[in-house]
């Protein structure tokens, strides 16, 4: 076999095999989020946790304080949500592309979303905050799921994957 198939195969093979397991960032990358970070997100990332939960419609985004009398970081988690879920219902993700970048997998997709194909829903928690994301287009489900992927990533040191809602807020109590 010629050198061109064979490189043309294994590029196609890596491109349409799923990705289970999410990458954390090297060191360099994690820094510079984090840095980048501070000038977005008004509460400290050392006493809080991200956690991405993917979902069959989308996604929910958590994030809850470590110490739950930390009520300052309560209060600036709620705060920061409350202003990005309404941020994110008219379409602006400048937030993400400020920490992540312009090119941060799912982002394009989402800002291209026409109002009402994905709802965004904020929620207050007793030790933070959360967003719920769900829409039935399939590519955006994708989008979604691949924009969580790369918070994991780059939140490494901040950030957890969850599974279902419920069973994981309530391990954070």
């Amino acid at each position: 076999m010629n050198k061109l198939f064979i490189a043309s195969f294994l590029l196609i093979l890596f491109v349409t095999t799923p990705i289970y397991a999410v990458e954390k960032a090297d060191e360099r990358r994690l820094d510079e989020v984090a840095e980048r970070g501070t000038h977005v997100m008004p509460f400290d990332l050392d006493k809080t946790t991200h956690i991405f939960s993917k979902t069959d419609t989308g996604g929910i985004q958590q994030v809850i304080v470590k110490d739950k009398s930390d009520t300052e970081q309560i209060n600036l988690i709620r705060s920061h949500l409350s202003e990005i879920t309404e941020e994110f219902n008219q379409g602006n993700f400048s937030n993400p592309e400020k920490i992540h970048g312009a090119t941060m997998p799912g982002l394009a997709e989402m800002k291209a979303a026409k109002s009402g194909q994905i709802n965004i829903v904020y929620k207050e928690l007793p030790d933070g905050a959360e967003i719920t994301y769900t829409t039935h287009i399939e590519k955006l489900k994708l989008a979604i799921h691949q924009w969580f992927d790369a918070q994991l990533s780059d939140h490494a040191r901040h950030a957890v994957p969850g599974h279902h809602h419920d069973s994981i807020h309530h391990n954070h109590k």
